[in-house]
């Protein structure tokens, strides 16, 4: 089976880099940073889709802020992430079991590609899909749907694992079945109604899902 996994919030915890980089964008345009529950909702989306109500949907200034969040993303944001605890025994067992496995992620592909590496388990991702840095949009229904070629996967034998709306509408759009998780940041509502056809909270329980004999046609 073809396991595509969503980075920020499913295999890292990232909060600290992203929040900070974030912050730093805003200060550095003089605009005061929403509180932190707010904030905990930009994880996931597109930067430009986040920052446009703020910035009075000026590209202009919205372009100015991405440019400002990955002059701290590049120097520290994205060494401030932790591995969430479970996720290396999850992704050994699905490697052991024959399972191949990618990274599907809204984070520029430059900027996700380090982190990936630097992971104790990064080698067992045989490809890493994020959009490219000009992009306004998470496209992680095209990015899915390449997957599923590169790979040769048939959507019936692959899944989408990841914690907000968007991994599920993207498998969702490849009639792929799509996984939520709870340790992240998005919930459950969120992903249910997204059309989750799961949700695991925790890696145990998500490896329960994944590593269950499949029933016979």
């Amino acid at each position: 089976m073809l396991c595509l996994f969503d980075l920020d919030g499913t295999l890292i915890d990232s909060e600290h880099g992203i929040l900070a980089c974030v912050k730093h964008a805003l200060a550095r345009l003089d605009v005061p940073a929403p509180a932190h529950e707010e904030l905990r909702g930009w994880i996931g989306p597109p930067l430009r889709h986040s920052f446009a109500p703020l910035l009075d949907h000026d590209a202009e200034r919205i372009e100015a802020a991405v440019a400002y969040y990955h002059e701290r993303f590049d120097t520290h944001g994205w060494r401030e992430h932790a591995v969430y605890p479970g996720i290396e025994a999850l992704i050994g067992n699905l490697r052991r079991s024959g399972h191949r496995l990618a990274v599907v992620t809204s984070k520029p592909h430059r900027h996700a590609a380090p982190i990936v590496k630097r992971l104790p388990f990064g080698a067992a991702f045989e490809r890493l899909y994020g959009p490219h840095p000009g992009s306004a949009h998470s496209e992680k229904a095209a990015m899915i749907g390449q997957a599923l070629a590169d790979f040769g996967s048939d959507p019936t034998d692959a899944v989408m694992i990841g914690d907000r709306h968007f991994d599920i509408d993207g498998a969702v759009a490849n009639r792929v079945r799509g996984f939520g998780v709870l340790w992240g940041f998005g919930g459950r509502a969120e992903l249910e109604q997204a059309g989750a056809h799961a949700v695991a909270a925790t890696p145990d329980e998500l490896a329960a899902l994944l590593l269950a004999p499949t029933p016979a046609a």
